[in-house]
């Protein structure tokens, strides 16, 4: 596949599909709270019942235009909803009010990067729509499966984000998923959880010879439900489609589904063409009016965005790139790190605590930042004890921990139980006397040149005094006892 790939060069674009943060749906008051029981969250107009007519959500467009200038799209004066026809049981108008020929935003880009380099990924268009209802299947065969619908969902705004063709490998297309999500939890407009369906993505790729400027015949694969799924499903369909094509075969324009399982795509249904749908103008609704004041006053509302935010933190704080990334990787743990070093804690030092012992207990007791029993306070309190020497590092790691199970602040654990640093050159002479005497064979082994037991020696005499005791002064008296 390698060489073949040298003579075949992927086109991917991706189309993403993000449920918006309201309290409400798109066209009517329902509510769009996850989980409640099935069809509990319907009226008239997200039923589609004769007579009910639609209500544009402000928040929705408001939220729509967020992500849009996120995106350095251009959020067009005049946008327009239509009627996108067909028939299933998910849509109980036997239509989806979506934008077609006038969407809310166009002609935008984001930066991935990938393999130490960047790339300006762009973006075709990001418009509002309506959300269907969920299919949900009992039993495996088909004489006693039974199919039953959950219109919660429906009427659940959404906006849908369409890439340019620029995309050429999976991990390009995983790097862009990556980045996109990221933005969008940045602004709030969206939780972006992929397990309740808060993002969805369908991708579309075909392959030409390099060189080649024309198109290849594309295929959208669906039920993209994770970034590794789409990664290994791009990865499935290039291979596939360059077999075909080398076997003198033709690619069939069709819409395939990802199956995890089976480690396969498989063929769901010839692809639709726009004119299939039949898209006309809502009848319903009036166009979108989007004034130059709105605009700027939702542009002003925007956060720090990840990249800007990265920059400033390496700029300002003198932290390395790679800390900044991780740093920046979530608004919350931005805004804690920021907090921390507030309260008094040098950066790098911050830095340093909240990505090895933060991070990791936050992993394994699988809490988020936002409930961390550590506040940053709290941790810039233990941050300084141990920068200016009052407790050593190894010290600072268990007090970390109590901290973490009991709560209990930095200073209080310290006097509690005794962990101050020992200064005290005679109380550390006194220990390193004590290791040296119970290690003749290591002592031997150092005074013929084996400089890798003084460390042992270090450990030991660290050890006898808790890790309490002044790290530079056991090195010192080690190495005019051992002399």
């Amino acid at each position: 596949m390698p060489e073949l790939l040298a003579k075949y060069e992927p086109v991917i674009g991706l189309e993403v599909h993000v449920q918006l943060l309201t309290k409400t749906k798109i066209f009517c008051g329902c509510s769009t709270r996850f989980g409640d029981p099935p069809n509990t969250n319907v009226c008239p107009v997200c039923l589609g019942l004769p007579g009910s007519l639609p209500v544009l959500n402000k928040r929705a467009v408001e939220m729509a235009m967020r992500a849009s200038l996120a995106l350095h799209c251009t959020v067009q004066e005049r946008s327009r909803f239509a009627r996108k026809n067909y028939f299933y049981p998910d849509l109980p108008k036997g239509y989806q009010i979506s934008q077609y020929e006038l969407p809310l935003a166009t002609g935008g880009w984001l930066e991935i990067e990938h393999d130490g380099a960047k790339k300006r990924i762009g973006i075709t268009r990001l418009h509002l729509e309506e959300d269907a209802a969920k299919n949900l299947h009992e039993g495996f065969s088909q004489s006693a499966q039974k199919a039953y619908i959950d219109y919660n969902r429906c009427g659940t705004p959404l906006i849908e984000i369409v890439s340019d063709p620029d995309i050429r490998t999976p991990p390009e297309a995983y790097a862009y998923l990556t980045t996109l999500r990221q933005i969008l939890l940045y602004t709030g407009v969206s939780d972006c959880n992929m397990e309740e369906g808060s993002l969805r993505c369908d991708a579309n790729v075909s392959v030409r010879h390099r060189g080649s400027n024309e198109f290849g015949t594309k295929v959208e694969v669906k039920n993209l439900n994770s970034f590794r799924y789409l990664q290994k499903a791009l990865e499935y369909e290039i291979e596939r489609h360059i077999g075909v094509l080398e076997g003198g075969g033709r690619i069939s324009q069709e819409t395939r589904l990802w199956n995890q399982a089976a480690g396969h795509t498989e063929s769901m249904r010839s692809k639709e063409k726009a004119h299939d749908y039949r898209y006309f103008p809502e009848p319903d609704l009036l166009p979108v009016h989007i004034s130059a004041a709105w605009r700027e006053e939702v542009l002003r509302m925007l956060p720090e965005l990840p990249e800007a935010k990265r920059a400033r933190f390496v700029s300002a704080y003198g932290i390395t790139p790679y800390d900044a990334d991780v740093l920046t990787g979530a608004r919350a743990l931005a805004d804690y790190f920021e907090a921390v070093v507030k309260a008094g804690a040098t950066a790098k030092s911050a830095a340093n605590w909240i990505q090895t012992e933060l991070l990791r207990r936050l992993n394994d007791s699988n809490k988020e930042i936002e409930v961390s029993p550590v506040s940053p306070a709290a941790l810039s309190e233990l941050v300084k004890l141990v920068d200016s020497g009052q407790v050593t590092g190894s010290v600072g790691k268990k007090v970390f921990a109590a901290m973490f199970e009991t709560g209990r602040g930095a200073a209080e654990i310290v006097a509690a139980e005794g962990l101050g640093q020992i200064s005290d050159t005679s109380a550390i002479e006194l220990a390193a006397l004590e290791v040296i005497k119970n290690n003749p064979d290591n002592v031997v082994k150092y005074k013929a040149g084996n400089e890798g037991v003084f460390k042992f020696f270090v450990g030991q005499v660290m050890r006898a005094t808790r890790g309490q005791a002044n790290p530079q002064a056991v090195n010192d008296i080690l190495r005019k006892l051992l002399s």
